[in-house]
């Protein structure tokens, strides 16, 4: 199949180039809006509508006429990107068409599928979060799994040798509260330094500093390094710099959710035949990536080509590539973990979760196929 057609007429103007984020988030919780956990964004709150997927003639149609799916063009977003080039999800939808949204950020995407206009889509942990807790815990649920990793902190070389020396250096983040500046605060927290979350003062300077100009910021020397998503840090690495630190090696297994599947709850009761039907394109989509990974590389890229007119170099492709893992368990202890440190920075007030995954139709469909079921740590049905 060839590559997703371009994008079509915006719902928001200025289009620009999504970098790798895949946790793009709204201001979160009340009182704590002004923390601005949960904000995590990418460069703008837009969307895009791309044209939807053409089914096969003569194919049976499942309960509903049409799927709305959102997805970032973004590399920790390949299961859409590589399913949707190599017709896994279709295959899966028979008669039943797509409708593609692809957005720049985390709050667009919720708006979205609050809002009716888009019924599945992949996103980040935190505005899953944030739109479950906002909404009451009625708007939507975690029904999959789809990429972990993709993070690290990378350095000037010059100035940081060590971990040791990050102390005393300026590191930046992509936003107050989002889900990298609480790794990394975190991460300060447990070397026993301090630093005040909303300020970005103490021992360490944390400065907030958006993804698309981040590279810029490290070549003038207004940064020392940066914790930050792929492919910004490829970026940096090719200004110079170097990774001191992945993200994953701070997590049981090297293992962290990235990137999820979510699900309006209306449609999920609506259409529960549709939902599983993504979710079994989604299940084909990850093992063939993990079985293809060249061919899957290249396809990703050729989609990013086709959405955003630009495709990445190998530079900066193959390390950020390589670096993230598309798996079907949602890596629900680590959501949970990430919620925690928010909540121990100060950036949160202690989340209500309980119910947020269900993980029914995919563990029937992995039981199906012999492989391993997967857990909602507690937080929903499993």
């Amino acid at each position: 199949m060839s590559a997703l057609p371009r994008t079509g007429s915006r719902i928001r103007p200025h289009r620009r180039r999504l970098t790798a984020a895949a946790v793009a988030l709204p201001i979160l919780f009340g009182a704590l809006a002004a923390c601005g956990y949960g904000s995590d964004k990418s460069d703008d709150a837009k969307a895009s509508t791309a044209p939807a997927a053409t089914t096969a003639a003569g194919a049976k149609k499942l309960s509903a006429d049409q799927v709305r799916i959102g997805f970032f063009p973004n590399l920790t977003h390949a299961t859409p990107l590589v399913g949707l080039k190599e017709g896994f999800f279709q295959q899966e939808l028979g008669g039943t068409t797509i409708k593609q949204a692809t957005f720049n950020a985390g709050p667009a995407e919720i708006e979205a599928l609050n809002a009716g206009s888009i019924d599945i889509g992949w996103i980040g942990p935190s505005p899953a979060i944030n739109g479950y807790t906002k909404s009451d815990g009625k708007s939507l649920r975690i029904i999959s799994g789809s990429a972990s990793g993709g993070v690290k902190l990378v350095v000037n070389p010059k100035k940081i040798k060590t971990l040791a020396d990050v102390k005393g250096k300026k590191i930046a983040t992509p936003q107050l509260g989002n889900t990298q500046d609480v790794a990394l605060l975190n991460w300060i927290k447990s070397r026993g330094w301090k630093v005040d979350a909303q300020s970005g003062k103490g021992d360490v300077s944390v400065i907030r500093t958006d993804n698309s100009i981040t590279p810029q910021a490290y070549k003038n020397g207004s940064i020392d390094g940066a914790w930050v998503p792929e492919p910004t840090a490829s970026k940096l690495v090719d200004e110079g710099a170097k990774v001191l630190l992945d993200e994953s090696t701070l997590w049981p297994n090297k293992q962290f959710v990235i990137t999820n599947v979510i699900v309006s709850q209306k449609f999920l009761t609506a259409h529960p035949d549709v939902v599983e039907a993504v979710l079994r394109g989604s299940v084909k989509t990850n093992a063939w990536i993990n079985a293809n990974p060249e061919k899957a590389k290249a396809d990703a890229n050729a989609q990013l080509k086709a959405l955003t007119q630009k495709a990445l170099p190998a530079s900066q492709l193959d390390p950020a590539w390589q670096s993230i893992k598309v798996l079907d368990d949602p890596l629900a202890s680590t959501a949970k973990a990430e919620a925690e440190h928010a909540v121990a920075a100060g950036l949160l007030k202690s989340p209500r979760l309980d119910g947020i995954y269900d993980l029914r139709l995919l563990n029937k469909v992995l039981a199906e196929q012999g492989d391993p079921t997967v857990s909602a740590a507690g937080l929903g049905e499993q």
